[in-house]
């Protein structure tokens, strides 16, 4: 369990252009990693329409925002034009990024039990250290909630 304190775990993943993302090539900037389980679904489109809401924010104070989640890099490039998001969307679909922030587990909906990824958001800070976990997400304001407690 990645907890407030710890480093960052390091990570390689492909953007939906399928280039490279190593989290380490981005130390000295403060990143948003969110996990959210599926593109196009109901609450991760609210959620990912709050982060590119707020983009210019995000950009502004020198955050760089990673969506990431267990779909395709095509999934994810039909997602960012569907919604303009600005973001980079990183493809996880061996979930070896979920395992190593511990959000890929069992869930249940409607009495089923599958295996999937938990809405859970990491802020990093410019030396790779994780400054806040958000367990719980309020998916239409989590973007100003990241925003706040990147200033506290």
């Amino acid at each position: 369990m990645i907890k407030e304190g710890d480093a960052a775990p390091d990570f390689e993943s492909r953007d939906a252009e399928g280039n490279e993302v190593k989290l380490s090539d981005l130390r000295g900037r403060k990143v948003v990693l969110y996990f959210y389980p599926k593109d196009d679904t109901p609450g991760c489109t609210k959620e990912a329409c709050s982060f590119r809401d707020s983009h210019t924010v995000f950009e502004r104070e020198g955050i760089k925002v990673l969506g990431i989640s267990l779909d395709s890099e095509k999934s994810h490039q039909k997602f960012a034009s569907k919604y303009d998001l600005p973001f980079t969307l990183l493809a996880d679909t061996d979930h070896s990024v979920a395992d190593a922030y511990g959000v890929y587990g069992e869930k249940q909906f409607m009495g089923r039990k599958y295996m999937g990824v938990s809405r859970k958001t990491f802020l990093i800070d410019e030396r790779g250290r994780v400054k806040k976990v958000f367990d719980k997400v309020n998916v239409e304001e989590h973007a100003d909630e990241v925003l706040r407690a990147f200033k506290e």
